[in-house]
């Protein structure tokens, strides 16, 4: 079950709904009730998105490239833009990415709501060939009556690294996915993530990373902020299979309410099958430090003002992780930007 099957066929039973447990938070059966008409091919002027690179590829309306293929040994950074460009539409795109043996790709991936009230999927399939890495900066901007998926699924060979970082503002349902496949054998995954919601708006942050063989690193870190009568979700979850021995696998999930009305639920989980393996998960999910807010003020520092100040320090950390300097600069913009609009 899935939006995008839904689209494709009409069928609102295929819908995930919360009876299926990993959407229990992120209900779309009960709140669509009636598909919209397939988004139409657009022509017309896309401006500039949020990041810049020598490469571009471009999905408008489920519309556009269907793979990206990087060469053993080659080194490249592609920003890519999913786009919706049609009001109250639906569309679904797929794109399969290919990093071959030894290569680097840094993915810059933009999904931009140039649209209101549109329906979206967007899968992307990820294969890392031996020793290749790649890191994958999103930034989600999504209109805030949008319903919209990003699934990505990625499998990783000995020796390859995955590095990502979401960064999204929500949207009226929105959930963005990663399910990992790690083979162990020196392969390293990190996963980070900031959500910064404010108003209705819903974000649905959800992973699985599954270590099957010796050796396997992972490092998950994902900070939220709540507004206003905002929901964040966070559901991660690490396998570690029966043989894949000496895994260091490491989740934390940090979240802060701003408001009386914002709720976050929260669910980390390990599932541990084998033995001599280092793993934990730290959550924490409270309200800023009012000792900091109280000296923040006694200097003469406005509440609004403090209350940014301390919130981008604590998402601070997400950004420092990012490797690619430019996207790095570009989400710390992004972070205050979005705290200006929650005051």
């Amino acid at each position: 079950m899935s939006l995008a099957r839904a689209i494709e066929t009409g069928d609102l039973t295929q819908l995930p709904s919360r009876r299926d447990e990993d959407w229990r938070w992120t209900d779309l059966r009960g709140l669509i009730r009636v598909l919209p008409p397939v988004s139409p091919a657009f022509e017309g002027d896309l401006g500039a998105g949020p990041f810049a690179a020598d490469e571009a590829l471009t999905i408008v309306n489920g519309r556009g490239p269907a793979s990206l293929a990087v060469a053993a040994g080659e080194t490249r950074t592609v920003a890519l833009r999913v786009i919706a460009a049609t009001d109250a539409t639906a569309h679904a795109a797929r794109l399969t990415v290919t990093v071959g043996e030894g290569a680097r790709l840094t993915l810059l991936e933009s999904h931009e709501g140039r649209a209101a009230g549109y329906l979206s999927q967007t899968d992307v399939q990820i294969t890392l060939a031996e020793g290749a890495s790649l890191e994958r900066i999103v930034l989600a901007a999504d209109d805030p009556e949008a319903v919209t998926i990003v699934d990505a699924a990625v499998t990783l060979a000995p020796g390859a690294s995955y590095a990502q970082t979401i960064l999204t503002s929500g949207a009226r349902r929105q959930r963005i996915e990663t399910r990992v496949s790690h083979p162990g054998q020196g392969a390293t995954v990190r996963l980070d993530g900031a959500y910064l919601l404010h108003e209705q708006r819903h974000a649905d942050t959800t992973s699985v990373v599954t270590h099957s063989g010796l050796g396997g690193v992972t490092s998950q870190l994902t900070k939220g902020v709540v507004d206003g009568q905002a929901r964040g979700v966070f559901q991660g979850r690490i396998v570690v299979e029966r043989g894949a021995d000496q895994t260091d696998a490491r989740m934390g999930h940090h979240a802060l309410i701003l408001s009386d009305k914002a709720e976050i639920d929260a669910k980390p989980e390990l599932l541990i099958f084998a033995d001599d393996v280092q793993c934990a998960h730290g959550n924490t999910v409270g309200a800023l430090d009012e000792n900091a807010l109280f000296y923040a003020r006694q200097r003469g520092m406005p509440f609004e003002v403090a209350r940014a100040m301390l919130t981008q320090a604590f998402v601070g950390e997400v950004v420092d992780r990012i490797e690619h300097e430019g996207a790095r600069e570009i989400a710390a913009a992004w972070v205050a930007e979005q705290l200006g609009r929650g005051q």
